[in-house]
């Protein structure tokens, strides 16, 4: 079982464990890559971080050693994009601003995976549910 249901998403936080999900492709056909978002606990509230990096190591189940998207500061630790006092919070916090949906929550590093699953499928037009991939937005 890849995905955690929701109880476990929100225990994983408050035993302050990370959860991450794999959102897809970002960037452009120049640029390709890939993004990602992650719930982390710290010090009593939960941050939202939005990670973006090169879609160019095939054979990679480690997504943070894939090198930034972007040339900035915050790709090497992601965009914070929330700040929640409570996991669910950050939880919807997260699916509200990334496009993230609930059932598609992995612990953390285990989004890796999900990226080595795309580059097998030869780098799909749709997520696993069938829809369209997440276009985050950040603010």
């Amino acid at each position: 079982m890849r995905y955690l249901a929701e109880p476990f998403i929100l225990g994983a936080l408050k035993r302050g464990r990370a959860v991450e999900q794999f959102l897809g492709p970002a960037g452009s056909t120049e640029r390709p890559g890939v993004a990602w978002v992650e719930i982390r606990p710290s010090h009593g509230t939960c941050e939202v971080y939005l990670h973006s990096a090169l879609d160019r190591e095939p054979l990679t189940g480690d997504l943070a050693s894939l090198p930034p998207l972007f040339d900035s500061e915050e790709e090497d630790f992601g965009l914070l994009l929330a700040t929640a006092n409570d996991p669910l919070a950050a939880l919807d916090a997260a699916e509200t601003s990334t496009g993230a949906v609930r059932e598609r929550w992995v612990n953390q590093t285990m989004a890796g995976d999900e990226y080595h699953d795309y580059v097998l499928a030869d780098r799909p037009a749709a997520a696993p549910n069938g829809q369209p991939w997440p276009s985050p937005q950040p603010s």
